[in-house]
């Protein structure tokens, strides 16, 4: 099924944008995790709008509700199911779209898909929306890989529309507490000259009835090394698979990525090193993003993941009307993100979390 990421640990995603409300049902979550209710609402938190003049004017409370799984704090090991109820829903005719597809967007494919059976309102199954029961199955993600592993995830804005984040060392060699100072901001960037010209730039694409994308870097520490398999079931298979989840995403890229294209051999590879004080052995540069051969090596795993711009803009354009065969003007009302990256990290740390969860339950003795 399309919505169901069918791993070790499954997801099964539900709801459309302007319905009654949206879930997830989690299931394989391993038993005794205590939960941080706390962690949990403040991980909501990050991937709300907190400048509308950067982002969607829609607001939502995105208020969990646990169904099942969870006991005295605890997972049971039963099926988690959680909903959040859609409150602030004000659907247009979107019935327009049927054809006059917007440019970019699932409306075209969604109805030869769905033999014109599917929700279009807001974008329904298929909307950002859906990003909400993500978060929330992140945030349990999260603390089991660091109840059981001390595997910590988190992540940075790296770029919009060309403007790089600047950092003053390679962020594997940062600490998990460089990061998570940032989400307090308007964004999770590091340098604050670069937040401010990121802001004025979403600004004026907003201004222009336009839209900007970017890049999302994340980051996983701790994770042990000798974890993962070749091939098909590699880290990197995986944790692109689940991250290819999320809408807008459109590329993923571990360590140097497709810098390595213009790279020598002699430049780019990872030598290995004892590092006496820890004691354990480590790379002294981390070009390959801690993954060698498909599995760990010990190293932070880096990632970066591409997003586009959004694709529902006011601005006026042209598009196909699937009846008459005849190219139409279009121009998209409602209220869309100018830039999906101030609240997109949160969801890529989720899924990015959720992959090296089901890749920890695949090794044998685990839990």
């Amino acid at each position: 099924m399309g919505s169901v990421y069918n791993g070790n640990i499954k997801l099964s995603l539900f709801g459309e944008s302007h319905g009654d409300a949206i879930g997830i049902v989690i299931d394989g979550m391993p038993s005794g995790i205590k939960l941080d209710y706390d962690f949990i609402d403040s991980e909501m938190d990050r991937r709300k709008p907190k400048d509308h003049n950067i982002s969607t004017t829609r607001e939502e409370n995105d208020q969990v509700s646990i169904l099942s799984g969870i006991l005295n704090k605890k997972t049971t090991g039963s099926p988690i199911a959680a909903i959040i109820e859609n409150k602030n829903i004000k659907s247009s005719d979107y019935s327009d779209f049927k054809f006059r597809p917007r440019p970019s967007h699932s409306d075209y494919t969604a109805l030869l898909r769905y033999k014109k059976c599917n929700d279009m309102s807001g974008g329904g199954h298929f909307s950002g929306r859906l990003t909400a029961p993500l978060v929330f199955a992140g945030s349990i993600v999260k603390i089991a890989l660091k109840q059981r592993y001390d595997v910590l995830v988190a992540s940075h804005i790296k770029c919009i529309h060309g403007v790089e984040d600047k950092t003053e060392k390679p962020i594997y060699n940062l600490m998990y507490e460089d990061f998570i100072k940032n989400y307090t901001k308007i964004m999770p960037v590091f340098n604050d000259k670069s937040l401010e010209k990121m802001i004025n730039i979403i600004k004026t694409a907003k201004k222009n009835n336009d839209s900007v994308g970017g890049v999302v870097s994340a980051i996983a520490f701790n994770m042990p090394a000798g974890f993962g398999d070749p091939h098909f079931d590699s880290i990197e298979s995986k944790v692109s698979s689940a991250l290819f989840a999320v809408p807008a995403v459109k590329g993923v890229e571990f360590g140097l990525g497709f810098e390595f294209a213009n790279a020598y051999g002699s430049e780019c590879n990872d030598v290995f090193n004892f590092d006496a004080k820890k004691k354990k052995i480590k790379t002294i540069t981390n070009y390959n993003g801690g993954i060698n051969g498909g599995i760990s090596n010990g190293m932070p795993i880096t990632v970066n993941v591409v997003i586009k711009p959004t694709p529902s803009i006011a601005k006026e354009q042209i598009t196909l009307n699937t009846k008459t065969k005849k190219m139409e003007s279009l121009v998209i009302h409602g209220r869309h993100d100018p830039c999906i990256l101030s609240r997109a990290p949160v969801v890529i740390e989720a899924m990015f979390a959720a992959s090296l969860l089901d890749t920890c339950i695949a090794m044998k003795g685990v839990f």
